[in-house]
């Protein structure tokens, strides 16, 4: 079981870049050139929460069931702080990505509530694209590139 949460978490995370990337720049799209928000870009929006919403619940599932998780901190105590690698997956990548999903969601909702087109668009573009950059920012790509 582990080994496959883990396989469809890593592979998912490509799936959840190209979808949120893609809602990212047809928001930014949307706000430079005043465009009315259509049912098109609410899909996008949309298909970037969904997908980002199911790679937090396999990564939550697998924080638990995983030895670099929680299990590394009985495992390992206070030396998971010392040790980068420990650190990235028990302490900062479940942190940031827990908080790329908040700032998405309410970038999200946030949406939802304004009537001009234009402030959609913005909402979207601001929140989604600060999501973006955490998301990346936390991403072990030492495992990814080798």
């Amino acid at each position: 079981m582990y080994t496959s949460l883990q396989f469809a978490h890593s592979y998912w995370a490509y799936a959840v870049l190209v979808l949120v990337t893609l809602a990212t720049l047809n928001a930014w799209r949307g706000a430079l050139t005043r465009q009315p928000f259509t049912a098109r870009d609410l899909r996008f929006t949309l298909w970037g929460l969904i997908a980002t919403h199911l790679q937090v619940v396999i990564g939550l599932i697998l924080y638990f069931i995983s030895p670099l998780g929680m299990k590394s901190f009985a495992a390992n105590g206070a030396q998971v702080m010392k040790d980068a690698t420990l650190r990235l997956f028990a302490v900062e990548h479940i942190f940031v990505m827990l908080l790329a999903v908040v700032v998405l969601t309410i970038g999200y909702s946030r949406h939802k509530r304004k009537e001009q087109d234009a402030a959609k668009f913005k909402q979207v573009a601001v929140f989604y694209s600060i999501a973006l950059v955490l998301v990346l920012s936390r991403l072990p790509w030492q495992q990814w590139l080798d």
